[in-house]
């Protein structure tokens, strides 16, 4: 410990020198200390389009589905949060309970992206990669998870798209009503948020600019518990390594393609024209009623991005005759890593695919 916090302890009564120890290492954690290792479930690149690249997992194992499993991700922060570190990772988890595992990572988007649409997403990207990935697994039908956006936006794919083979589909807090989107409603409302400005201006979405109306929801909560939490725990090393993986993730920003940023803010939250079946891309109008496959449909009740509410309103319009609904307990991020996300999200989702995915 430095002179100076010899000094501090020095002279401070007994029962504050603990504290102090544990504002250092704090500290530490967040000033000194190399950013944790990320992503460590062994992957090969099967398939690229711009930034866009398609991952197959390895596994020395053998597969014990027939049905591969494509994971897709929202068009915010990076996929890694769903294969963090060994042993909270839900890729590892799939891949060693022997499914074949791909995902979808969109990249990182520059300036030179900005009129990239959702249309371009749906229409391109998803179907192109649900082709190659049925190719490499010479597989006749496919499973898919979407997360977040990455599962709202999927979902306008199966509508569009019923001439694929999509078997299984797993939604995790992906929001389908924003009719009632709690803090955001105020703070996107066309009235005071002009989008048409904002993309014109930027024409790329900066990942600050995202992550604080993020913040907004709960500023206190999000501002200053982790670091709270942090000095509480700071001599619980499980818990740094945890707190020290997610502030890289949540830190690992990207640009959000000026275009598609237009859609999903004038089309979802300002006019909620998906679960309305209002929604057209590419001239087709989103039709939810399509969805026939199998569905999954996962919502956290401590989720203040996407409640339950918005994520359960996909139910009452798809045509699927086996659909399950779950609320579990957890928030948007904590679905899946973290304790509650290893003992039941990872086990919940494998369950349902290993008796739909032979």
């Amino acid at each position: 410990m430095p002179k100076e916090w010899n000094g501090v302890l020095e002279f401070a009564p007994e029962k504050y020198q603990e504290m102090y120890q544990r504002v250092y290492r704090a500290t530490q954690v967040l000033t000194t200390e190399p950013e944790p290792e990320v992503a460590p479930t062994p992957k090969e690149v099967v398939w690229t389009r711009n930034k866009t690249k398609l991952y197959r997992y390895i596994s020395d194992q053998p597969k014990k589905y027939k049905t591969p499993l494509l994971l897709v991700y929202a068009l915010i922060n990076k996929p890694y949060i769903l294969d963090l570190t060994k042993g909270g990772s839900l890729i590892e988890y799939l891949v060693e309970r022997g499914f074949d595992v791909y995902l979808l990572d969109w990249g990182t988007p520059g300036y030179e992206d900005r009129n990239m649409k959702l249309d371009d997403y749906i229409m391109d990207y998803i179907p192109r990669a649900v082709r190659k990935v049925l190719r490499k697994s010479k597989a006749e039908e496919v499973s898919i998870l979407g997360y977040c956006m990455g599962g709202t936006i999927t979902s306008a794919f199966a509508a569009l798209h019923p001439e694929l083979p999509i078997r299984n589909l797993i939604f995790m807090t992906s929001p389908f009503n924003f009719e009632n989107s709690g803090s955001y409603g105020p703070m996107l409302d066309e009235r005071y948020f002009d989008i048409n400005k904002v993309v014109e201006t930027l024409g790329v979405i900066p990942p600050e600019m995202i992550d604080f109306g993020n913040k907004m929801i709960n500023p206190m909560g999000t501002n200053f518990g982790p670091l709270i939490s942090l000095v509480e725990r700071a001599d619980n090393e499980k818990f740094i390594k945890s707190f020290k993986l997610l502030r890289k993730w949540l830190n690992d920003g990207i640009l959000f393609p000026g275009e598609a940023y237009r859609q999903w803010i004038r089309d979802f939250y300002q006019n909620n024209k998906l679960i309305k079946g209002e929604m057209v891309i590419r001239g087709k109008k989103v039709k939810l009623e399509n969805i026939k496959a199998n569905v999954l449909n996962l919502a956290g009740v401590n989720d203040l991005i996407a409640p339950p509410h918005q994520v359960e309103a996909l139910m009452n319009v798809i045509s699927s005759k086996d659909k399950e609904f779950k609320v579990l307990p957890v928030g948007h991020t904590s679905i899946t890593f973290g304790s509650q996300a290893t003992k039941i999200t990872y086990p919940t989702i494998a369950d349902w695919l290993e008796e739909r995915s032979n």
